[in-house]
């Protein structure tokens, strides 16, 4: 079988045609790197500078001189120590949410094949057609008033936590790696009297360790850069989340400190996925492999 490129291997030998390729290659890696890398440049150096340098127009590539201090600053004006005590706060109970009914679901559509299974899957996974924004006021009237308990749930946790639950795209992740799992495995256990409740916790998941730091990963980033869905069930400010307190804090700050603040508020996400986009690679392919 043989493979067919823009540059035939003949041609890719010659010094002419290495030249041409080692130039392109360069050309897309500096390109790529000005695509991704700029804006977060952009961010970084504008909270390194002056109020005055940062409206004056042409803007400066390079800071005249470098101001760190309006990091401190930001960190001091617009509470960021709560904000993000309060994001982490939520995003961990969502994530542990998730984990638990999440897995629940996806293992019960997986190997305990119950009625119409297949029906709800295709139900769950036709929600995702549906725009977000479109849920949200359905979504809110119902924690507003949550049917059944009579309970309104704003400025409460639990109005963060349990529409995260109900996400089909991670179930859907979680059934995939689960139906990728050898049969002949869950069958062992069966046959040395293991429960199915048994076979999940100590076969299963320890197995599952891949897609389930994708799913924990998704979980925490989803909340993590949420913003209308928290502005509207969480209006008391010491409560709010990172993206929704620096919007609220943000009239009369100067440019410089704001940039600042939402430095410091991309510096996690930026972190997880330079740490984990191995993790996040292999788990989400980890469910195409048989065997």
């Amino acid at each position: 079988m043989t493979t067919r490129t823009l540059i035939s291997p003949a041609q890719l030998a010659r010094p002419r045609g290495k030249v041409l390729y080692w130039v392109t290659f360069t050309l897309v890696v500096v390109l790529f790197t000005l695509v991704f890398l700029g804006p977060l440049y952009w961010m970084v150096s504008g909270g390194l500078k002056t109020t005055q340098e940062v409206v004056q127009t042409p803007p400066t590539l390079v800071p005249d001189a470098l101001h760190p201090e309006n990091y401190s600053r930001a960190w001091e004006v617009m509470d960021l120590a709560r904000l993000l005590f309060n994001t982490l706060y939520y995003a961990f109970g969502a994530l542990a949410f998730q984990l638990v009914l999440d897995v629940a679901a996806a293992y019960s559509l997986s190997r305990l094949r119950p009625v119409f299974g297949k029906a709800i899957l295709g139900m769950m996974l036709a929600t995702l057609m549906i725009p977000a924004t479109v849920l949200v006021v359905p979504q809110y009237l119902t924690v507003l008033d949550v049917p059944v308990f009579e309970r309104n749930l704003l400025n409460s946790p639990w109005a963060i936590w349990l529409p995260s639950v109900t996400n089909a795209f991670n179930i859907f992740l979680l059934k995939r790696f689960f139906d990728s799992i050898p049969k002949e495995l869950l069958d062992a256990a069966s046959m040395d009297g293991a429960s199915p409740l048994r076979t999940l916790r100590s076969i299963v998941l320890p197995i599952s360790r891949p897609i389930l730091g994708v799913v924990s990963i998704f979980a925490v980033v989803g909340v993590w850069k949420d913003f209308l869905w928290p502005m509207l069930t969480l209006p008391d400010p010491t409560k709010q989340t990172l993206n929704v307190g620096i919007y609220s804090l943000s009239t009369g700050v100067p440019e410089n400190i704001l940039i600042a603040a939402l430095t410091i508020a991309s510096i996690p996400t930026l972190l997880i996925f330079l740490l984990f986009q191995r993790s996040i690679m292999s788990g989400l392919t980890a469910g195409g492999l048989k065997g």
